[in-house]
């Protein structure tokens, strides 16, 4: 799988769609959307199954300077407006926020983030380290370790700092039960 094949695959799913189609009018900066409704997707067109099929929540990532609960709560309530008629989860955070409720909320070391796809580098599996943004008529992809696991369908855990076996293990497990074709690789 490439970056066109990823990209025309992800695009099956009509709530991507939509959200990429949206995204530049909340003027969010440095904003994607990230990893489950992307590389799930992926999955659902591999195995022959519907696009949305097990995708739980779609992430919106964006990195503003301004770090205030208040500004991100507008940016939240911004984005809930331009995708009130879209029947999916859509979670908006903004990733120069996260270190300062990261470490209480998963008992773990967040360090600053300095842009939206640090928080990407920062997820637990290899897979789940891809972000799209749209530019112009096409598409600016952030996928840091390619597609092979994607198209492989393999789990395969992201070593980090915030890395948590608890939370890998949770999440691959949940996959499994609904994707049964994965390869899941111990943490």
């Amino acid at each position: 799988m490439n970056q066109t094949d990823f990209v025309a695959a992800l695009r099956t799913n009509p709530i991507n769609t939509a959200i990429l189609e949206r995204l530049p009018k909340l003027n969010l900066p440095d904003a994607w959307l990230v990893s489950g409704s992307l590389f799930q997707t992926a999955w659902n067109v591999l195995t022959g199954r519907a696009p949305t099929y097990g995708i739980k929540d779609y992430d919106v990532f964006y990195f503003d300077p301004d770090t205030s609960y208040e500004a991100e709560d507008r940016a939240i309530k911004l984005a809930a407006e331009a995708f009130s008629d879209l029947s999916a989860s859509i979670e908006v955070r903004n990733q120069a926020r996260v270190h300062l409720w990261y470490p209480e909320k998963f008992g773990a070391p967040y360090s600053p983030a300095t842009r939206a796809t640090d928080g990407i580098d920062r997820f637990l599996m290899h897979t789940a380290q891809v972000g799209i943004r749209p530019t112009g008529t096409t598409y600016d992809v952030y996928a840091p370790h390619g597609f092979s696991d994607v198209e492989r369908m393999i789990v395969r855990p992201n070593v980090t700092a915030n890395f948590r076996k608890d939370r890998y293990d949770e999440k691959a497990a949940r996959w499994k039960s609904l994707w049964p074709e994965l390869t899941i690789i111990p943490a």
